[in-house]
């Protein structure tokens, strides 16, 4: 049985995965996670945890936020790290910003995973129509629930029931994209 393995900068990409991936995996994927304490853990630890990887039939994605650094920096280092460990193969994948970013490309999700109303319409204004774009993603996401959105719980929320195919954020198609494609390899 083919599995893809997500190496993962935090827990609450972990949960917004959990809640994803059904939607995506075709039947006969099976998904595993290790989660890193942070970005820099992640990479210190990235080649060994590779390396050391024995379970047939798997391939990988790591991901992580891009928060101030350059993105085209971020991946290469990432991928970079992913041949020093002989998994030349591994897709990268960086959050543009933050993984909040998924989300306010959705707001249909969030206001379904976080009980709230009114949010969905405000999508095709000019502020969520590229999310990515948003300097602080996070910040807004609090500011837009007013509070509720709590980084684990509200990803495990909003993470199933994100839509994969329609949500406004560029980094979010682009991970889709890449785990279709390694599910499909």
């Amino acid at each position: 049985m083919k599995t893809i393995v997500f190496f993962l900068e935090e827990p609450s990409a972990r949960e917004m995965l959990v809640g994803l991936l059904p939607k995506i995996l075709p039947d006969g994927v099976q998904s595993r996670f290790l989660v890193f304490q942070g970005k820099q853990d992640l990479e210190k630890n990235l080649v060994a945890k590779m390396r050391g990887w024995r379970l047939p039939e798997s391939v990988f994605i790591v991901m992580r936020d891009q928060d101030a650094g350059d993105c085209e920096i971020i991946k290469l280092r990432l991928c970079d790290l992913c041949r020093k460990a002989d998994r030349g193969n591994t897709v990268v994948r960086v959050a543009c910003r933050e993984l909040e970013s998924f989300y306010l490309g959705d707001l249909d999700a969030v206001e379904k995973g976080l009980s709230l109303t009114g949010l969905a319409k405000l999508q095709d204004t000019r502020k969520f129509r590229s999310p990515d774009k948003l300097g602080t993603p996070s910040a807004e996401l609090e500011r837009l629930t007013k509070g509720v959105y709590q980084k684990v719980s509200g990803s495990r929320a909003i993470g199933r029931h994100l839509s994969p195919d329609s949500n406004r954020s560029h980094s979010f198609k682009v991970l889709v994209d890449g785990i279709r494609r390694l599910a499909d390899i």
